[in-house]
């Protein structure tokens, strides 16, 4: 067994406590999706506190390179977290300039051993933010009983993200045209806090419509086949949602020599292409959703299409 299993064994045994060089640390578990083979890996990291917020730094003891998980949260954003007997997923979004050196000082008062490890390598060292997510914020149904309430409440949380990284690019793009005086202006990058948001909506997205073309239509299907139309245009739909995500990902690629007007132009025709096909699809599935109790007795392939499609948190 590998050190860092015996970690995460004995974490997960003793609610979060451990023994060994981790006695008396703050320690967390971090699960990130790899980004070449796309299987799960579970690490062990020391954390500190930052107001609400838990920061993580990619130090890899001082080491020339990232370390491999940091690699991971860069292809997918959302992690999972393990902290003491609670676990949640979150959004992980490295800091640049300014606020990394904040936060990094403030990492470096907390726990200085990583002020020694800056020193033996001239990369700068990542400093992640593990953003959690907050549903009760959700404008959404506040009570699941109906499949109908399940797809709504997935809905609601895809034009949330939506709209947060509308913000987000347009709070960008106005320090930019506000940005006077000495230094250099803002670079023309879209910034990882955008970046990794687009990036995490944009594979919650796919996922929502693979599990819907994959067991929510054929389920439905099933039992009222005069709505095949209706599922042919939903499916024509999310292949034009998809190559719009395509060229989302390709701009954020090379997030140093992203075209922000390119970007901004590709935001708003998603925005108006996917609420356009929420809206139809919530016309067209509703009805035939609200008397299919949430959640199942029974799991099914249909039940199972919607269960999993959002930021869970």
């Amino acid at each position: 067994m590998s050190f860092d299993q015996s970690v995460i064994e004995e974490f997960r045994a003793n609610g979060g406590k451990v023994g060994g060089p981790f006695e008396g640390g703050d320690l967390l578990l971090l699960t990130t999706t790899g980004a070449k083979s796309g299987t799960e890996r579970t690490t062990p990291l020391g954390y500190v506190r930052h107001g609400d917020s838990l920061l993580i730094v990619g130090s890899n003891l001082g080491a020339p390179s990232h370390p491999g998980w940091y690699h991971n949260l860069l292809a997918h954003p959302v992690v999972r977290v393990e902290v003491g007997t609670e676990t949640f997923e979150a959004l992980a979004v490295p800091a640049e300039g300014a606020r990394r050196e904040e936060l990094f000082g403030h990492v470096v008062r907390v726990a200085p051993g990583y002020g020694d490890y800056q020193v033996r390598t001239t990369r700068p060292l990542p400093v992640v933010v593990l953003e959690r997510a907050e549903p009760d914020a959700w404008e959404g149904p506040r009570e699941v009983h109906s499949l109908a309430d399940k797809l709504m409440e997935v809905h609601t949380w895809l034009r949330a993200q939506l709209r947060q990284v509308r913000a987000e690019v347009d709070a960008h793009f106005a320090a930019r045209a506000a940005h006077h005086g000495p230094g250099e202006p803002p670079g023309p990058g879209l910034g990882l806090q955008i970046r990794q948001r687009c990036l995490a909506f944009c594979q919650s997205l796919e996922f929502h419509h693979s599990s819907e073309d994959a067991h929510l239509f054929p389920g439905i299907a099933g039992y009222h086949p005069h709505l095949a139309d209706i599922f042919d245009r939903l499916r024509d739909e999310h292949r034009t949602v998809a190559d719009i995500q395509g060229r989302l990902v390709a701009l954020l690629a090379d997030i140093g020599i992203a075209d922000p007007r390119c970007f901004r132009a590709e935001l708003d025709r998603m925005s108006a292409e996917l609420n356009a096909h929420l809206d139809y699809e919530e016309e067209s599935l509703l009805p035939l959703l609200a008397e299919v109790p949430w959640p199942p007795a029974l799991r099914t392939g249909l039940a199972e299409a919607v269960d999993g499609d959002r930021l869970r948190a």
